[in-house]
């Protein structure tokens, strides 16, 4: 088969990759029906983060059951599955306390970004659907696997409550469905950070209440504007850069919480500041598979569509102008069809 595969910055190519097998007796194979091009692979496709030889790209998926390894018991060949981007055994400590992507036999998937895709710890990773989806619910199907989980996270670790106020900083994927998550969890007030108009716009559709241009002290005297001068009860930090952190400690009232889900790059905390703030940090890789299951139910039921966010759809072998489209901003999220 022919998957993407990445060999240095931003030289993503299409190229022939030997077919995925069952290796182990925990194993599934898929039939990708659908993947995507992640905010996070952005990072080495901009060199920021280094590889060192050339490496299958995507973590993101959903497809049908083709093969399983002997021992998986909760999914079959001809069910259509998702699972999330760190596969996890589901039954060690940590999964059992809902940190999935903290296993203690975690592994990250590689090469998602292709027609197949072996699963290793198919029993603890995967979640089947009730039956096979329409086309038309794919998408949304497809963003359970990160990032709506990354986004549900970031409110769930931020506190997010009924009436409350909520403070978004990111306008990417993971920023958007924050702001959907926060919607469904009932927040009285959600501010979204973002200059880009599209974006602006999606964020409303999605449950934001205002919008806030303004970054750095000017971001942070506006949301102590607009909230007489006391700060946001929660704050979802869906960036990973030093300002974008500060802005988020300095946005959150005192007793106040933020749920910190973007990839930190070159973040450093100032422990004075923290100390006298008053805020509580919790974040970190998303434990999707913890969330799958209601998430999904939400997706079947209408009741979400965060399949909204992908606004670029290209064929799986135009791979390259996915990524080049959300690296220069004319594209949210990438949506690629095998």
């Amino acid at each position: 088969m022919k998957g993407t595969v990445l060999y240095g910055p931003r030289d993503v190519r299409f190229e022939e990759l030997a077919d995925p097998k069952i290796i182990k007796p925990t194993d599934a194979l898929i039939k990708i029906s659908a993947t995507c091009v992640c905010g996070s692979d952005l990072w080495p496709f901009r060199g920021i983060n280094k590889i060192t030889r050339p490496t299958p790209m995507g973590h993101e998926y959903c497809g049908i059951v083709q093969e399983t390894g002997s021992e998986v018991k909760t999914v079959k060949p001809g069910q259509f599955v998702i699972g999330s981007f760190f596969v996890s055994d589901n039954t060690c400590p940590h999964c059992r306390a809902g940190y999935q992507s903290s296993c203690q036999n975690r592994e990250l998937i590689p090469g998602a970004q292709a027609p197949f895709l072996r699963v290793p710890l198919a029993d603890g990773t995967l979640v089947a659907t009730p039956e096979n989806p329409s086309k038309e619910m794919i998408p949304s199907l497809l963003t359970l696997s990160d990032v709506m989980g990354t986004g549900w996270f970031a409110a769930v670790a931020a506190d997010v409550k009924p009436g409350k106020t909520v403070v978004v900083v990111g306008d990417g994927a993971v920023g958007l469905l924050g702001i959907l998550s926060a919607k469904q969890m009932g927040a009285g007030r959600i501010i979204a950070m973002s200059r880009h108009e599209t974006r602006q716009k999606l964020a409303r559709e999605f449950g934001a209440t205002d919008i806030v241009a303004g970054r750095g002290d000017e971001g942070v005297a506006r949301i102590k504007e607009m909230t007489k001068g006391i700060g946001a009860d929660s704050v979802l930090e869906a960036v990973g850069t030093q300002e974008s952190m500060t802005q988020a400690i300095r946005s959150t009232r005192p007793g106040g919480s933020i749920g910190f889900v973007g990839v930190p790059h070159g973040v450093e905390l100032d422990g004075q500041q923290l100390f006298f703030s008053h805020v509580r940090l919790h974040g970190g890789p998303a434990p999707v598979r913890r969330f799958l299951p209601d998430l999904i139910d939400l997706v079947w039921k209408g009741k979400i569509n965060p399949g909204k966010v992908f606004d670029l759809t290209l064929p799986l072998d135009q791979v390259a102008e996915g990524y080049r489209a959300m690296d220069e901003r004319r594209a949210i999220k990438t949506l690629l069809m095998p």
